[in-house]
């Protein structure tokens, strides 16, 4: 809180001064001491004059309008009064013959009240110089008094009493008090009722201990306030607010009671503001503020909130303490006197006077103190003293201008100390409203003008150099007006916006508006300009640009009081309006796809009593009551502060801070602010932003950012165009706003846009409106996409119409009129012209038109029509179909032929057959696939069962089996009927009807492998009561139930073939059951009935119990026996199965079987060889069989006779000779054959001993040399593998082997046998040469054969 001055006078040394500020202006105060005098000063401290006294000054007043001060001195009756406005003091006699002791001026009128030290009165008119002297108001000396707005005078006196008067003087109210009065009040007191009384309390405080509240109606019912004894007596108190009393105690507390009758007694705050003492208490209306002072500090509170200290300021050099306090009206001064005779003045509130230019601040801070600021330019503060207190204050670039009244002086602005240099001070011809500074000009406002001069230059010159306007009186008064660098601009009360070019004093432009402009604010360049009209509306103007009209700001406050420009580089289009409580940041936007438009970004509160001075990117100067500036962040720049970003800002809030930088243009801070933390929402709106504002660069990017392919590409494929309305209508369809784009595209270089964009939304009717303007040519296609839509909603006038003026009758565009043409087609017949549309689908080409047509009349049900259209179409099917509807059976017949549908060919038939046409009803139920209908037609009506087992057999239907059955039963065709009964899936029928007539093998035979185990069962138990054991063994064999099969099958009678063995053989097999296998071995050994069956079938339950060993043994035992019967080939293929069986069981084969199969394959070689004419192979082979001739006891002569025959023909004779001589042995000599005999005897006389000698090979294990037929190596002692071919021993490098039984056989040899022979010479399967492989590597065969030995 700045000291404004100290009074300091020798005079005053010691003692209390007594002092009072002059009321309403505040320009004066008058101070006195212990001196006979009374000094006044103005309120910078200069001293104005002084009255002197014949006695020291014991009161003094000033009356309610500061004009005159009335002054009561010691030891005189006089009255002093002292005229502030000419400076004059004049004498009054008071009349009292006793000393003055109290004088109080009126609140409301011209009355002087004084008081004596004997309890006199004295009431003056000051107005009629009247005076009512009123004696013994009091016995004692009037202490103190107050007048009410009411014009009633309460007055307090050292005879402990207090009178209320009228303002003749006329007591109206004498009460007694129990103490001395010491400061009287006249309030309103807070009650429930509001009484229209005005003043109805007074307050008094008495003793200094108690505080007395007083009805001035009702004075008996009175209110005493006592306080607690630490807070000490009352200093003073005085009433605020709303009933509210702030009270002082001496011991340093500082207390707020209520007055309401329900809070009394209750303190609202209470401080102990001042440790040792409290001396005063001070209130401020205009400041809503309280000061109390005591030791020697000053305390001020905010009486909004008590709490909240607003100012301490501490008066070191005062160490005998501080006195009184008092403020002026206005709440700017507060004076505070101090115990040792000195008065401190300090600035409590200043007048709010700044201006700026550019970023450049001129702004007061103190009563007679400039301060020229930059601190966006970082310039030091100049400070410039001033002569006199300024009520206007004008910067420039370099300039600042200061005034009051007429006249203003002038500053420039330098480099050197102190930063200033005075220029000179000019008179005006009227009060100054208002001025603006640019780097010449000067521009006072002053009684409806505006004068413009230079600022520095010569007198003369400058006179050339001045004018005023508006030139002409009729042009209206000029109510603001502004200086830009080069334009000067004012408004008028007519509504004109009047620009002036500077340099050469032109009018530039002029705009009228409807009402009068109260204010004009142009920007830096002067290029827009936003003004505030009469009605509180806010426009913008752009004067240099008469295309942009004026635009009214949107949500404009009427409490609007001014409006700042951002300086900032970049945000050139971005002001705020502001009003006492809050700041409204706008935007203009020059090029968007709306045109230009301004938008209310949002508002800023503003605190109390700060006024804006200066706006730069966001952040705004304020200046305040204090004499400083203070910055306020505009809330709708948020986003500024936070472009450090953190995870922490929430989602809501990103939003929100995007929401802002868009609408401030501020793209590349948005664009941050969505790399950091962005969802798709925020890509989107900032991508929507971009397109608004025709940044199509920009959009691009932000698109490919958020992955918007097809927006990037459409954006790419505008990037090009320069004509701006084309691009904006573009712009303006993509964000879907197509009446905009229409009337862009129109105003556009390339109009025919708007109806490309109309066809490709669909928008016939728009389109059209546009092909009348722009294209003439297509509305023959729109009109038939138009028809197209209209037909699909059902609108089918419209669209018969559309059809027909889409018709071109041009070849070029055939395919168009074709399908106008199906157009009218469909539309005739849907408006009931049905021959005009059906004439012209049958004329047009198109199939598909005559299905739709054909529909369309079904629908409507005109189905023969429809019916001839589906002919035309060759939509046989659906043709037939609604022939069907009509019943033209004739028709549907001839149609039948090329329908593929079931269900016409159903509907068909069940026609014919209800005509009685039933070969006709057969054919088409099977064309329809209803076998079932087929059947019952050919058996019911054709007698035709042939058919009718046909189509049961070729699509197993089931219901059609049925049928069959039942007619064969008809027929008493008990097999034909159970087969179809069991077809037919009723086995239960079927079984039935088979025991009833005996047709159970039939039966039993049918139902083959499909039946269950009970169907079996059943079976089993009815051969067993007709004792067929075969049947109801097999059956029971079916089914699972072995041991009663068996007893079945051994009870059935031998036959030929022994079938009962056989299956008894395969039940035990299945059965693997040890009792059943031992029953049937009992059995078979003949155990039973005495008589013993073939081996074979032993050697069969071995195999089927799979006891291969005992198979085995068996199979040897059959074999010898077969082999005694001489039935060789029997004995071969016995032990060869057995052989194989053995060797697939991986169980070691028997050498004796080896052995046994060897010999007998030897034995059937030698018919194979000899019959080839191979008589050596025959005769190597009969050689080998005659050695082992034991095993052939059947035919010992014949094989030796043939051994004999073939040796000799094979050049063997000494072999010959050794079987010719056993063949002489008595037992064989007479068996043999007549024709041989006589040789063979001459062979034994005279014998020949020469013998071809057997060629060797080697053996396949060792390698040693063996002869080829010699099957037991003598070197490695194994049993070699022969050859199947020859009987030879086989040979490593000439193997292969069968296929089919995998037995060996020499490759080379093998393949000659084949040409002559078909088959294998061991297993009899067929063979050919070609089949047969020669094996290079056949060591796995030798391992094989190796492990049997």
């Amino acid at each position: 809180m700045p000291s404004v001055f100290i009074l300091d006078e020798k005079a005053w040394a010691g003692s209390k001064l007594l002092y009072k500020w002059q009321k309403a202006l505040g320009n004066f105060i008058a101070v006195a001491g212990q001196d006979n005098s009374v000094k006044i000063f103005d309120r910078h401290g200069h001293k104005w004059t002084e009255l002197s006294l014949p006695g020291r000054c014991v009161g003094m007043d000033w009356d309610k309008d500061g004009d005159i001060l009335a002054v009561i001195a010691a030891k005189s009756s006089s009255i002093f009064l002292w005229d502030a406005s000419v400076n004059k003091t004049s004498q009054i006699d008071s009349g009292m013959r006793d000393p003055m002791s109290f004088i109080l001026w009126s609140k409301t009128g011209p009355l002087l009240a004084v008081g004596t030290v004997k309890g006199n009165l004295l009431i003056y008119n000051q107005q009629t110089s009247r005076k009512i002297p009123l004696l013994g108001k009091h016995i004692k000396r009037i202490t103190c008094g107050c007048w009410s707005t009411q014009n009633l005078l309460a007055l307090g006196s050292d005879d402990h009493t207090l009178s209320i008067s009228n303002h003749e003087g006329d007591t109206i109210r004498q009460i007694g008090l129990h103490g001395e009065p010491t400061e009287i009040y006249f309030s309103v007191m807070k009650t429930d009722e509001r009484s229209a009384q005005g003043e109805n309390t007074v307050s008094v405080s008495v003793d200094n201990k108690r505080l007395i509240l007083l009805q001035v109606n009702d004075p008996e019912n009175r209110i005493e306030l006592a306080f607690q004894n630490h807070y000490g007596h009352i200093v003073s108190y005085r009433w605020y607010g709303d009933g509210y009393i702030l009270i002082g105690f001496s011991n340093g507390f500082f207390v707020v009671i209520s007055t309401h009758i329900r809070e009394i007694g209750q303190e609202l705050y209470q401080a102990h503001n001042h440790k040792d003492s409290l001396t005063s208490v001070a209130i401020s209306a205009a400041l809503s503020k309280a000061a109390s002072c005591g030791d020697n500090s000053i305390k001020i509170h905010e009486l909004s909130e008590l709490k909240d200290i607003s100012n301490v300021v501490h008066l070191d050099d005062e160490t005998k303490g501080l006195d009184q306090l008092s403020w002026t009206d206005d709440g700017q001064l507060l004076a505070v006197s101090t115990q040792k005779g000195t008065l401190h003045v300090f600035l409590t509130k200043l007048p709010i006077l700044g201006d700026s230019f550019g970023t450049r601040l001129a702004y007061l801070t103190s009563l007679l103190e400039v301060t020229v600021s930059n601190q966006v330019e970082g310039e030091r503060p100049v400070t410039i003293g001033v002569e006199v207190e300024p009520t206007f204050i004008a910067m420039g670039p370099y300039h600042v201008a200061v005034g009051m009244n007429n006249r203003a002086w002038f500053y420039a602005l330098v480099d050197q100390e102190p930063g200033f240099n005075k220029l000179k001070d000019i008179e005006y011809l009227g009060t100054i409203a208002s001025m603006c500074l640019n780097t010449d000009y000067a521009a006072a406002l002053f009684e409806g003008k505006v004068q413009l001069h230079m600022i520095e230059g010569k007198d003369q010159e400058e006179r050339k150099q001045m004018k005023l306007f508006p030139d002409d009186d009729r042009k209206g008064r000029i109510l603001c007006h502004a200086l830009t660098a080069d334009f000067l601009y004012y408004s008028t009360d007519s509504g004109n916006v009047v620009c002036v070019l500077v340099e050469d004093w032109d009018t530039v432009s002029s705009y009228s508006h409807s009402v009068g402009v109260r204010k004009v604010f142009p920007d830096l360049n002067g290029t827009r300009l936003v003004f505030i009209d009469d009605k509180n509306a806010g426009f913008l103007l752009s004067p240099a640009n008469a295309t942009e009209s004026c635009i009214e700001l949107p949500d404009f406050s009427p409490t609007i009081t001014g409006v700042l420009w951002d300086n900032w580089h970049a945000d050139r289009g971005v002001f705020v309006a502001y009003d006492d409580d809050k700041v409204y940041t706008y935007a203009l936007h020059k090029t968007t796809i709306y045109g230009p438009q301004v938008e209310l970004v949002g508002s800023t509160p503003l605190l109390f009593s700060q006024k804006p001075l200066l706006l730069y990117n966001g952040e705004l100067t304020c200046q305040t009551t204090s004499g400083k500036t203070s910055e306020v962040a505009l809330s709708t720049h948020s986003f500024l502060k936070n472009s450090t970003r953190t995870a922490a800002d929430s989602p809501a809030e990103l939003s929100k801070q995007l929401a802002q930088a868009l609408k401030l243009k501020r793209f590349y801070e948005a664009m941050d602010m969505c790399k950091s933390a962005g969802s798709i929402t925020d890509w989107a709106e900032l991508g929507k932003a971009c397109l608004i504002h025709m940044e199509v660069e920009l959009a691009i990017q932000v698109y490919r950012m958020s992955g918007n392919v097809g927006m990037v590409l459409s954006l790419q494929g505008i990037q090009g165009i320069e004509d701006i309305h084309l691009r904006a209508g573009h712009l303006a369809m993509f964000l879907g706003d197509y009446n905009l784009a229409q009337d862009l595209y129109l105003s556009s270089s390339c109009p025919i846009a708007a109806l490309e964009m109309r066809r490709d939304l669909l928008n016939w009717d728009s389109a059209l409106m546009l092909a009348k303007r722009l294209a003439e040519d297509q509305i023959s296609f729109i009109s038939k996409e138009y028809a197209v839509h209209l037909e699909f909603i059902g609108d089918y006038v419209n669209a018969l119409a559309h059809y027909e003026k889409g018709m071109t009758h041009n070849n070029k565009f055939q395919e168009h009129d074709e399908a106008c043409q199906a157009g009218i087609a469909r539309m005739s017949i849907r408006m009931g012209d049905i021959r005009r549309g059906a004439a012209q689908a049958i004329q047009h080409p198109s199939r598909i038109l005559k299905k739709e047509c054909g529909a369309i009349l079904e629908s409507m049900k005109q189905f023969s029509e429809a019916a001839q259209l589906y002919e035309k179409g060759q939509y046989y099917d659906k043709a037939a179909s609604v022939y069907i509807r009509c019943k033209n059976w004739a028709k549907v017949g001839e149609l039948l032929p090329h329908v593929s549908s079931p269900k016409i060919h159903l509907q068909y038939a069940k026609a014919k057959e209800a005509d009685g046409k039933y070969k006709e009803a057969a054919q088409a139920y099977e064309s329809a696939k209803d076998w079932d209908n087929v059947i019952r037609v050919q058996l019911d009506h054709l007698k035709n069962p042939e058919d009718a087992v046909r189509i049961v057999r070729e699509t197993q239907s089931i219901d059609g089996a049925k049928m069959v059955a039942r007619f064969f039963l008809w027929l008493n065709d008990y097999g034909s009927a159970i087969h179809f009964l069991v077809l037919s899936q009723c086995n239960d029928e079927a079984f039935q009807l088979a025991q009833q007539h005996g047709q159970m093998e039939v039966y039993a035979d049918i139902i083959g492998p499909e039946a269950t185990q009970e169907d079996y069962q059943s079976i089993a138990l009815y051969f067993e009561g007709e004792k067929k054991h075969l049947q109801a063994g097999k059956f029971f064999q079916k089914c699972g139930q072995y041991s009663r099969a068996l007893k079945h099958f051994l009870k059935c009678p031998n036959t030929e073939d022994n079938l009962a063995v056989e299956m008894a053989i395969e039940t035990v097999g299945q059965a693997k059951d040890s009792s059943l296998t031992n029953q049937l071995i009992d059995y078979l050994m003949g155990e039973s009935d005495g008589i013993p069956k073939d081996a074979k079938y032993l050697f069969r339950l071995y195999m089927a119990l799979q006891q291969y060993r005992e198979a085995a043994r068996t199979a040897i035992i059959i074999a010898r026996e077969e082999q005694c019967a001489g039935n060789y080939r029997n004995a071969h293929d016995v032990l060869f199965s057995m052989y194989t069986e053995l060797q697939a069981q991986k169980i070691k084969i028997p050498a004796e079987m080896a052995t046994n199969l060897m010999i007998l394959h030897s034995y059937l070689l030698v018919k194979i060889h000899v019959k080839r004419g191979d008589h050596l192979k025959g005769a190597r082979m009969l050689i080998r069989v005659s050695n082992n001739i034991s095993k052939f006891p059947a035919h010992v002569v014949p094989i030796l006779t043939s051994a004999v025959i073939e040796c000799h023909r094979a050049g063997l004779k000494n072999s010959a000779f050794s079987f010719a001589a056993m063949l002489m042995r008595p037992e064989y000599r007479n068996e043999i054959d007549t024709k041989y005999r006589k040789k063979i005897e001459a062979m034994v006389r005279r014998p020949d001993t020469s013998e071809l000698e057997e060629e060797t090979t080697p053996c396949p294990f060792c390698g040693f040399q063996l002869p080829q037929n010699e099957l037991l190596c003598i070197s490695c002692k194994n049993n070699l593998p022969y050859c199947i071919a020859t009987g030879r021993h086989m040979l490593k490098e000439d193997w292969s082997v069968c296929p089919h039984c995998e037995f060996p056989a020499l490759y080379s040899q093998f393949i000659l046998l084949l040409e002559t022979e078909t088959v294998c010479p061991m297993c009899s399967e067929t063979l050919s040469a070609k089949q047969v492989k020669k094996i290079s590597d056949c060591s796995t065969y030798l391992q094989a054969d190796e492990l049997d030995q």
